[in-house]
């Protein structure tokens, strides 16, 4: 009996807190209705089984006490959000409210952080003002202790606060036998602020989940283009989704209570010169505001889907994450593809989960962008939340030729590669929006690396663009983007990338589509060596998720791993 009772509360320990593996936290802003027409976005709007915990920002602070940022969130969206999680749409939803935010700014935090007496009467006004407007939790989107005006002690005082916050709620839950009250934080992804405000391994212990802000690592603040949430970096570049995360670990944070960041907008750069337009070219401040976002600098993912529409769009193969240009406007960003590289990488890692920044800059109606409801968030529900209930949902599958800051050796050390006094810090989705679309990627350009496997396909050592103009007769040309996502039309395809640069495309039987994928790389003794990579059968299933302009259906689903064989 005793090993029965031990087995089973092993298997409880492997299960988070509500009974899922992955968590999928999803911001959605109070602001989101102020914007015009078909981008105003209300909480009926939201759908309630996407997301695992949907967390409602922000409120605000007043006299040491939580409160509505105004009467129209408290009469009006407070009830309309939580009704997502009633008995007629999704109970297992859970909803928290964040408090914070970067227009909240610091001198409210740090004057109820300074005594024990004002954090009382703060952690009594939650515990009351969450319980009277149906959350089930409180996220502190504190920006960030010990700068941006907050003096150096609030660091101290902050984890004071979340473990006087952590011991009144599960006092509150056995008073009142309901369930305790979560608490999660949203913490920034920066080397330098996360060494200033934060002691790790304490909050890590104290805290249920802790929302990593693995965004805002480029933008128009920079005097040249870059990415915003590039998946992976080189060693010595800390700004990079997979360093942030791996960054938290090392430093003590539980794995499985860290859910990383996605950004469901793109940051945006004027270019110096319209003939410059690659990876760290050369830009003066930022693009033009979005339609309905109205923000210098920032595209939500439904403008996004607009701009590419008319743009070039390319691949950073080593980051794993598009970008576009149109004229001297680019901006990099995220779609299904880099998301569904985010996701499988939580995955390998065992991390907590992903956060949604925000829900309502997704294609909330499917209107903009032409391939449903929410479908950035409707890839992580796939891959996180729903594959979880079928064990043959399949994922992506990596592939690492070069050191990157995944959890391998390369990333034992925690490199901080800027002073304190040189960091700029931005706001988090820049308290604004973002966008993108599904279409092909044509004249897919590779960033000159050595040797590195993209998400499309194996590059060489040189730069290259794909033509599709070489092919077999009766083949049909498409992008090595498109190998991966194409519709299920029993056609087999093979990828020579040969030394002039050129893909060749050439259809083979009509059996299922088996991508083939050659590698020329030189040795170490000035001889060349080929890798063939086949991805060994791939069966894609009828969904929603498109990435072909013409809105034919495609998936972003693999049944197989990529095999490599030396030839």
């Amino acid at each position: 009996m005793g090993r029965l009772l031990l087995w089973v509360g092993l298997i409880l320990l492997m299960k988070h807190d509500d009974g899922t593996a992955y968590k999928l936290v999803c911001y959605f802003t109070n602001w989101a209705h102020n914007r015009p027409g078909p981008a105003s976005i209300l909480p009926h709007d939201l759908d309630p089984f996407l997301c695992t915990h949907l967390i409602f920002a922000f409120a605000s602070m007043n006299n040491n006490r939580i409160v509505a940022n105004n009467l129209q969130d408290e009469k009006i969206l407070y009830p309309e959000f939580n009704k997502l999680k009633g008995r007629q749409r999704n109970s297992a939803l859970k909803t928290l409210l964040s408090i914070g935010g970067w227009n909240f700014g610091t001198s409210r935090f740090t004057t109820m952080l300074s005594t024990l007496a004002s954090r009382e009467q703060f952690i009594d006004s939650v515990i009351s003002f969450l319980r009277a407007h149906g959350f089930d939790g409180l996220d502190l989107f504190f920006l960030y202790p010990g700068l941006r005006g907050s003096p150096t002690y609030d660091r101290w005082n902050f984890l004071f606060l979340i473990e006087e916050l952590q011991f009144a709620f599960e006092k509150e839950a056995m008073l009142t036998q309901r369930p305790r009250l979560l608490l999660s934080a949203a913490v920034s992804g920066i080397p330098n602020i996360i060494q200033t405000s934060y002691d790790v391994q304490l909050l890590g212990r104290r805290l249920d989940f802790i929302n990593v802000l693995s965004y805002d690592l480029h933008g128009s603040w920079e005097n040249f283009t870059g990415h915003n949430s590039p998946l992976f970096s080189f060693p010595e570049d800390s700004k990079s989704s997979a360093f942030a995360m791996n960054y938290w670990r090392k430093l003590g944070a539980p794995a499985d209570k860290l859910i990383m960041g996605f950004p469901t907008y793109g940051r945006t750069f004027h270019l110096l010169k319209e003939s410059k337009n690659g990876l760290r070219a050369a830009s003066m401040g930022p693009a033009s505001p979005g339609k309905y976002t109205k923000q210098a600098g920032f595209l939500a993912y439904y403008e996004v889907c607009s701009f590419i529409q008319r743009a070039e769009k390319h691949w950073i193969d080593h980051q794993y994450v598009p970008y576009a240009y149109k004229g001297k406007e680019w901006v990099g960003y995220d779609d299904t593809i880099s998301f569904s590289y985010k996701a499988t990488f939580v995955k390998k890692e065992h991390f907590g989960g992903a956060m949604v920044w925000t829900l309502d800059m997704d294609d909330v109606r499917g209107t903009f962008c032409g391939n449903g409801p929410f479908p950035l968030v409707q890839i992580l529900n796939e891959l996180l939340v729903r594959a979880e209930f079928n064990s043959t949902t399949p994922l992506p599958h990596f592939w690492f030729t070069s050191p990157v800051n995944s959890s391998g050796p390369s990333s034992e050390s925690l490199p901080v590669t800027e002073e304190l006094t040189t960091v700029k810090i931005l706001p988090p989705g820049g308290e604004a929006m973002a966008t993108e679309v599904h279409r092909k990627y044509e004249n897919v350009t590779t960033i000159p690396s050595s040797g590195f496997l993209t998400p499309e396909r194996i590059t060489s050592s040189a730069t290259h663009t794909v033509e599709s103009n070489t092919k077999a007769p009766g083949a049909k040309a498409m992008t090595s983007l498109d190998l991966l996502s194409e519709t299920s039309t029993g056609m087999m395809v093979a990828v020579d990338t040969q030394t002039t640069g050129k893909e060749t495309l050439a259809s083979v039987d009509n059996q299922a589509v088996t991508p083939v994928y050659l590698q020329t790389t030189p040795s170490e003794n000035g001889t060349s060596r080929k890798k063939t990579v086949v991805l060994e059968k791939v069966t894609v299933s009828p969904r929603e998720m498109s990435v072909t302009p013409s809105g034919q259906n495609t998936a972003t689903k693999w049944e197989s791993l990529i095999t490599e064989v030396e030839t």
